[in-house]
């Protein structure tokens, strides 16, 4: 009959225990002590061999499944068998436009070229960054000295990006030997790398391969080639077979691999770039003029165990067509490091439906330039559902929408249980709060659970006693002051019905007949009216609300002035339902840091009653 081995049974102890329970049931060891002889040592050893032989079988079968697997190595071994390729770490890059004055310069040349590998440094948080360009721009006199240089183009948008050039040589062996190509570096961005293939170690001409990633047919003679993440964090370069999955390098030939070694995250958020060297005209120096377009962004580091466990799955689902949402997905996100993640819906799931089209919402990571979104997106129509779509699909961008949380946490707190000061506990808490949301909730998909948050709070210190959260989500409307404003918000949740106490719709302040005001929906109604600060009714009714829609309307509203200082109105509301909040398709929940808090109410459990006669 099979039995179950629970792995709590390889204890060291319990293996021991059963291993003197079996001794002592013979009886040539009656009335023996195992504790006082030589024997129990024996027991020791063969506890100590069959407790260590368990765990490495259990921890052997765990890596043997890309579920399981906990080592890096073993996650990207299973993800390569997958034929899906782990993103190394990617250089940060910005854009910047350069020029050249030679106004009043003498014998100025009509063209002016700025080399490959020209170097800028910047300083981000008092460390020295090197940014580079990747190829030869060339600049134009304008007929007065001024030359702009183009990017490839036409645009005066120069890339440049952050890392240290390296080269790497290899010398292709002979045919039966399997050729195996390392490149030694764990800071390498492989999307970077350049390979070129030349006939001799001494010849000057080469031939240029191109990413297996980038090929649309592949044959004997096509030049490709791929790089994978080694088990000890180096890159390995491969090429094809040289019969049908790409042409081979031949013995006696010379790899040639040029990359960048990079920063990662560290290098983003540069804003100023100054040229390391300057053009030399005529023998004489002239300054590079450098005007920055946007910061660097993109860097980051290697992509992590959990991305690659979820998306290596879809990867191979998808094959390289594009049929499904989790198919866009997970191409989006596998090769644009500049999208932290995205949310993806069909035109029947819209609202309005709209047949035909694919709908892509990306949440980029925080400080990615407009101009970057920009080109992101080019990248995915173009070089993606332009290529991989199996059927003729519209491919429609709309941006994320943001609904900002409104989290009040009130705790009661015993501060003889801890060394901390009521106050420093509202901070820790509020801080804790804001840390929680960065790193489970702000992205598409994330459910927000209020019974999650609350244990995670009086787990905190031991001075937490209990905690409770009043949540209200909210969305923010630009407004045009002085005019008619019509609009509707569409929140992903519920909201609750009127009440004949509380108000379920308010909004910030604004000014409204040179008296400062807020819009509330009247008391047991779903009218909104706007009132002075007083509750004294200014206009009784200027939309509705929909609670089970969770829609909240506005008719011919015109503010003379926002006296927040910002461009828009938050408008709060009650949800139905605040124990949790499913946002839907591109709605990502936030946490409104200046409307959150946390507040403390003393507690003493040790305070004791006495009675005096």
């Amino acid at each position: 009959m099979a039995s179950t081995i629970k792995s709590t049974d390889l204890d060291f102890t319990n293996i021991k225990q059963k291993l003197k329970s079996h001794f002592q049931k013979k009886t040539e060891f009656n009335d023996y002590d195992f504790e006082a002889s030589g024997l129990s040592n024996i027991l020791d050893v063969l506890a100590y061999n069959t407790h260590v032989n368990g765990l490495t079988a259990n921890y052997s079968l765990n890596e043997a499944f890309l579920t399981t697997a906990q080592l890096r190595s073993s996650v990207v071994s299973h993800a390569q068998t997958l034929g899906y390729e782990v993103s190394s770490s990617t250089a940060a890059k910005a854009i910047v436009n350069l020029s050249l004055n030679l106004t009043g310069v003498s014998g100025r040349p009509a063209q002016i070229a700025l080399a490959k590998g020209t170097t800028f440094t910047s300083s981000i948080d008092g460390v020295t960054f090197t940014f580079r360009t990747r190829e030869t721009f060339y600049a134009q006199d304008n007929g007065t000295g001024t030359y702009e240089f183009k990017a490839s183009d036409g645009t005066s948008n120069i890339s440049i990006f952050e890392g240290v050039e390296k080269i790497k040589t290899f010398l292709v062996g002979e045919k039966d030997e399997r050729q195996v190509y390392v490149i030694p570096d764990t800071t390498m961005d492989t999307t970077t790398a350049v390979v070129e293939v030349f006939e001799t170690a001494s010849s000057s001409t080469f031939v240029t391969y191109t990413p297996l990633s980038q090929a649309i047919n592949v044959n004997a003679n096509t030049t490709h080639f791929s790089i994978y993440e080694s088990p000890n964090g180096f890159y390995e370069l491969n090429f094809g077979d040289g019969i049908s999955f790409g042409k081979s390098p031949e013995p006696g030939e010379k790899v040639v691999v040029t990359y960048l070694s990079n920063k990662a995250v560290a290098a983003n958020n540069g804003t100023v770039f100054t040229p390391s060297s300057t053009i030399t005209i005529n023998s004489i120096a002239y300054p590079l003029s450098t005007v920055t377009v946007t910061e660097s962004t993109g860097g980051a580091a290697k992509q992590t165990i959990e991305s690659v466990r979820q998306l290596a799955p879809i990867a191979f689902a998808a094959q390289k067509r594009l049929v499904t949402a989790l198919d866009y997905k997970g191409m989006i996100e596998a090769n644009f490091p500049q999208v932290k993640n995205t949310a993806v819906w069909s035109g029947d799931q819209n609202v309005p439906l709209d047949y035909g089209a694919i709908y892509i919402s990306l949440n980029f990571e925080t400080g990615t330039s407009d101009i970057v979104k920009q080109t992101v997106k080019d990248g995915i129509v173009g070089n993606f559902t332009n290529n991989l779509s199996v059927m003729s699909m519209t491919t429609k961008f709309t941006d994320p929408v943001d609904v900002f949380m409104e989290v009040n946490v009130a705790f009661q707190f015993d501060p003889a249980l801890t060394g901390k000061t009521l106050g420093a506990m509202e901070t820790n808490i509020y801080q804790f709060v804001q840390t929680y949301f960065a790193n489970n909730i702000e992205n598409f998909d994330a459910v927000f659970r209020k019974s999650n948050l609350a244990t995670e709070i009086d787990a905190l210190d031991t001075s937490i006693l209990s905690s409770s959260i009043a949540v209200r989500p909210s969305l923010r409307q630009e407004i045009t002051i002085n005019a008619l404003n019509t609009f509707t918000l569409n929140y992903p949740i519920k909201i609750a019905l009127p009440d004949d106490v509380l108000h379920r719709v308010t909004t910030s302040s604004f000014e409204f007949k040179g008296v400062v005001a807020t819009i509330k929906n009247r008391l047991n109604s779903t009218v909104l009216q706007i009132q002075d600060l007083n509750g004294n009714v200014l206009l009784d009714n200027v939309g509705e609300y929909n609670a089970a829609a969770g829609t909240v309307a506005v008719n011919a509203f015109e503010p003379s002035q926002i006296t927040t200082g910002h461009s828009y109105l938050i408008f709060s509301v009650v949800p139905e339902q605040d124990s949790f909040i499913k946002p839907l398709r591109n709605y990502i929940l936030r946490l409104d840091t200046a409307k959150s808090s946390a507040t403390a109410t003393v507690d003493r459990q040790t305070t004791s009653l006495e009675v005096t006669a």
